[in-house]
């Protein structure tokens, strides 16, 4: 399945990715002026960044997986909320590094309603700079213990992940907020989503 993303320089391409630990990622900055991307969903349809935008500012949510709860209680709550949130005009679109048939189970335990895009050689996450690459233990337990299978469910063995951020982006492609912490269990919250959109 291809993924095209159109001019992007990676900002972590000077560091050997397999080595970016959690506190090595930085996230993107508020004031960034991002590039645009395009990525499939899971009917292998092409979404661009900059098309979505022509419908409203777009909250872009990164995810680490169907198999972490943490993600899908963020998922089914932003679901829950979904219509407060376009109703101010925005597009929610979900970055996960899974392949289609597992970004499935996703939209089933949320029951999504919103974009869930496949972040293929996980190219967008690196872009916003929140890709880093988990130790052998912290692997071992989501393979083993939840289920990850991480190899099989992205692209290559790498078995990096997203620390799970999210951006608010205006329709001039800046980012106007941003939620990044590195400890996975800290999200955004749809109170703090709404308070940040445009006017």
């Amino acid at each position: 399945m291809l993924l095209s993303i159109l001019s992007l320089s990676l900002s972590c391409k000077a560091q050997d990715k397999s080595l970016k630990t959690v506190n090595d990622a930085k996230g993107s900055e508020v004031g960034q002026v991002v590039e645009n991307f395009t990525a499939t969903d899971v009917n292998n349809n092409p979404v661009s960044l900059e098309k979505t935008l022509e419908k409203g500012p777009v909250v872009l949510i990164f995810i680490r997986g169907q198999w972490c709860p943490i993600c899908n209680r963020h998922m089914n709550t932003i679901q829950d909320s979904l219509k407060y949130i376009q109703d101010k005009g925005a597009q929610v679109v979900v970055i996960s590094p899974e392949k289609p048939e597992f970004i499935e189970k996703t939209i089933e335990k949320s029951k999504a309603e919103f974009i869930v895009l496949y972040d293929e050689g996980q190219k967008i996450s690196d872009y916003f700079d929140v890709t880093f690459n988990p130790d052998g233990k912290t692997k071992a337990i989501y393979n083993t213990v939840l289920g990850a299978k991480l190899k099989e469910s992205h692209t290559d063995d790498s078995e990096r992940l997203p620390i799970p951020a999210t951006f608010i982006i205006d329709k001039n492609k800046k980012i106007i907020w941003r939620q990044f912490d590195p400890d996975y269990k800290n999200r955004s919250t749809v109170k703090d989503i709404i308070i940040n959109l445009p006017k």
